[in-house]
């Protein structure tokens, strides 16, 4: 069946069709690669469907891209939308039973893949904008490369790509043919606009306002440079609003184009205007559109992507630098209709300092409903998937972890009843959830409103404040989302039980249920700062209307990298009851003796997760764990908590000395060895019960109880406490360093004495410290008839003057030891 095109255009994708129907009628799968403005997404599934029986399916990653592409093409065929051409998106669906060429999402195509894998009907399906690497376009790839190989070998599968990135697609499609276009029809202008201030870079969500400021003066450049429309492209809708408020007054249309907004706000964005327009959008029309009228296009150089903090649980999106790949399409806008002119807002040398393509959704997002897909499918961890990468281990890990929690897999990882019941609502797992379980407590009619609210992400601190906002606005398309989750939960789920909860806790309770581990509580009565059950701290900004709360749901949260607490950027109030509902599966009673900030601790607490609602003293604990803990704190905080006496100290000096000189059997008493598992073994904690009982242990006797038998009679032989010298004197020995044990004793009381005296069995000579008949320093030696020889004579003339009532013999080793003074001459 063929189509009688009105008007085909004349774009550089014409030239190439031959050769893209060859590929496939040979191979049965090719790669399109295609600059902006070729015309690959709309004369390609016309030009297929003239030489294919059957349905044709073309999948876009956004709706408002699939919507425009489905129009686009039904207007060459002088058509409405809904006859030979028609789109399926989420909440929306116009086709009929003449219709050849179905525009999709690329969510919708891998929800249809898992109701009919075979895609009964479908001859075609061509997955457009591939290098964007969204998580579903992952999939959809993928997933249709299996059925290729295990149930249709005839279906006929074309990915395109506006960027080079085609080897390695072909490689995956099992070395496909690689068709490529000619470049964009018309010249584009490039101009390096950066900012005359050097600018903050984005952090989370912040844009500096300098930078702003910059867009907009370069977007009234652009107006006055030359004819045409301009396209300027921010991360955000926010960003759009502030740089809109700057444009006033110009006498030009300024018309938004984001996500959030409802389908015919968009779709009237892309019609021609008799006016002249200022277009400010986000990625949206990045790829896929065509906005007519456009000449010139300004680039703030900044993307908006998903990223995913696994350790707290928190997803966000932040704000990078757009790559290299993405600005050379943003620039395509400009030439689609005529010669074009872009304003990056970057220098040409931080343009080549870009990455050159766009990271993948898959290496930083949440993988929940990535996960859910691949256990839907029967492939849990992914394996034996075509995927274009692997999905990070780590995060594949979180994601099965979050899917048991809300029971949507077993412990095999294959996807549970409830699992495809979730599935069915087409919303992220833990939103899905949310509608379930709440509908079945207040109904479906509030669920689906605030479940709709929170998938539309409406940017509001006050998750009531928007509901209401938005139950007052009557906006269609959150209208349409919630009729379309009231059908979802009338298939999924029983009549409900009403709860006659109010509106605030209704919404507290339906963002609970998606993020248990969210729900917190202010950490002091009227405080902006709570700690999450999840065990995150976070606070809310300064003029939140939620300050004071003690409970929150929180529904978004981000945390700047560095910093210690997250922000709360979105959340609904609760009550302790409510609360417990929502976080159930958190709930504990765990008795705990331990040793806790310091000292013993023996309670019973009631926990939601990381957030102590209830503890209570336990009279009674059981002696073995309160002695547990006693070691656990010496183990932590040191064996300072002991008391040391000085015959402790010394013994233990001993012990380590012979411990170093002569090893086992002699025990090891460093801190290590001592706060090891062997604390059991030498110290008695007899009827200690808290910190303050461990200064009335017997240290000394506790380390004597270390040494064996078979050494325990030789610690006076082998260290002993005093030495003899030959004066008479029994002098300490200082075994501080176990290494070299000291002897400090006065010079004259050491005469007679050939060699230092030595310790452990004659293997560790003492360390003698000589002194002065005053007790000061005179010489350190281990090697004392050396001393005598080299050193003592220069002593003696230095010394004898000073001290001439104590002896200076020229012979030491021949003199009389002394401790007195000589007699004194008259």
């Amino acid at each position: 069946m063929g189509f009688m095109l009105i008007a085909l255009p004349d774009l550089p994708i014409t030239a190439v069709l031959p050769q893209v129907a060859a590929s496939l009628k040979d191979r049965g799968a090719a790669v399109l690669v295609a600059p902006p403005g070729t015309g690959k997404t709309t004369v390609v599934p016309l030009a297929l469907a003239d030489t294919t029986e059957g349905r044709i399916v073309v999948a876009e990653p956004r709706r408002v891209a699939a919507r425009a592409a489905a129009r686009r093409m039904a207007s060459l065929l002088g058509q409405q939308v809904g006859e030979d051409v028609g789109f399926t998106v989420r909440g929306e669906r116009r086709v009929s039973a003449r219709t050849r060429i179905e525009v999709v999402t690329t969510g919708v195509l891998v929800r249809r893949l898992h109701r009919d894998p075979d895609l009964s009907g479908t001859a075609a399906v061509i997955l457009d904008e591939c290098h964007e690497r969204h998580l579903d376009t992952d999939l959809a790839l993928a997933f249709l490369i299996e059925v290729r190989q295990a149930l249709r070998p005839e279906l006929t599968l074309l990915a395109t790509s506006a960027t080079a990135e085609s080897q390695r697609l072909s490689a995956i499609l099992g070395n496909a043919p690689v068709v490529e276009a000619d470049a964009a029809l018309f010249p584009i202008d490039v101009r390096w606009c950066p900012p005359p201030q050097p600018v903050t870079p984005p952090h989370g969500l912040r844009v500096d306002p300098r930078l702003l400021d910059h867009i907009a003066a370069t977007v009234r450049r652009a107006l006055t440079d030359g004819d045409g429309d301009v396209l300027a492209f921010l991360p955000g809708a926010r960003e759009i609003d502030i740089v809109a408020g700057h444009l006033r007054g110009l006498g030009v249309d300024v018309v938004p184009l984001h996500g959030r907004q409802p389908a015919a706000v968009q779709d009237a964005a892309l019609r021609p205007s008799a006016s002249r327009r200022v277009v400010l959008a986000t990625a949206v029309a990045e790829s896929s559109l065509t906005v007519p009228g456009v000449r010139a296009v300004v680039d703030a150089g900044l993307s908006r992507v998903p990223r995913m903090d696994h350790n707290r649980g928190l997803g966000t999106l932040v704000t990078v630098p757009v790559s290299r790949a993405g600005a050379q399409q943003r620039a395509g806008r400009a030439g689609r209709e005529a010669p074009g002119r872009v304003y990056r807002c970057w220098s040409a040398a931080q343009h080549e300092r870009l990455p050159a393509q766009p990271e993948p959704e898959i290496a930083a997002a949440d993988l929940t409903g990535f996960a859910l897909d691949l256990a839907l499918w029967g492939h849990p961890d992914g394996s034996g998937l075509a995927l274009p990468d692997s999905p990070p281990a780590g995060a594949l890990q979180a994601a099965v972890s979050t899917l048991r929690a809300l029971g949507a897999v077993d412990a095999d990882g294959r996807v549970t009843a409830r699992g495809r019941s979730l599935a069915g609502a087409g919303l992220h797992p833990r939103l899905a959830r949310a509608l379930l379980d709440g509908a079945a407590v207040m109904g479906a009619q509030r669920a689906a409103e605030i479940v709709a609210l929170l998938d539309a992400d409406r940017g509001s601190d006050d998750v009531v404040a928007a509901w209401r906002r938005a139950r007052g606005e009557r906006d269609g398309a959150w209208l349409s989302e919630v009729r379309r989750l009231k059908s979802a939960v009338s298939a999924a789920a029983p009549p409900p039980l009403l709860s006659p909860l109010p509106d605030d806790l209704a919404a507290g309770l339906v963002v609970g249920l998606a993020y248990p581990e969210r729900v917190a509580r202010a950490r002091e009565a009227g405080s902006r700062a709570y700690l999450m059950a999840g065990g995150t701290a976070a606070e809310l900004h300064g003029g939140s209307s939620l300050a004071g709360t003690t409970w929150l749901a929180v529904a978004d949260a981000d945390r700047a990298p560095g910093a210690r607490t997250a922000r709360i950027r979105s959340a609904a109030p609760l009550d302790e009851d409510t609360a417990r509902e929502a976080a159930a599966t958190l709930l504990a009673t765990a008795t705990e003796i331990g040793w806790i900030d310091g000292d013993v601790v023996a309670r019973r607490v009631d926990r939601l997760g990381a957030i102590t609602l209830v503890e209570r003293r336990i009279t009674d604990p059981d002696p073995k764990l309160v002695q547990e803990a006693l070691r656990e704190g010496l183990r932590r905080e040191g064996l300072g908590l002991l008391t040391w006496s000085r015959s402790a100290v010394e013994l233990r000096q001993r012990l380590a000395f012979a411990h170093a000189a002569l090893g086992e059997p002699w025990p090891d008493v460093s801190d290590a060895a001592l706060t090891s598992a062997s604390l059991v073994e030498w110290l008695p904690l007899g009827r200690a019960r808290r910190r303050a009982d461990l200064g009335a242990i017997d240290v000394a006797g506790a380390l004597r109880s270390l040494l064996p038998w078979q050494v325990a009679g030789r610690l006076d032989e082998v260290a002993p406490e005093r030495l003899p010298v030959p004066s008479g004197s029994k002098i300490r020995v200082d075994y501080s360093d176990p290494a070299a044990p000291v002897l400090a004793v006065k010079l004259q009381e050491t005469f007679g004495w050939q060699n230092a005296p030595r310790l452990a069995e004659g293997r560790v000579p003492a360390r003698l410290h000589l002194l002065s008949p005053a007790g000061r320093p005179l010489a350190v030696t281990s090697d004392l008839a050396s001393f005598w020889v080299n050193v003592y004579p220069q002593v003696r003339g230095e010394m004898r003057g000073r001290y001439p009532r104590h002896p200076w013999p020229e012979d030491p080793t021949a003199a009389e030891p002394t401790r007195r003074l000589n007699p004194r001459t008259r």
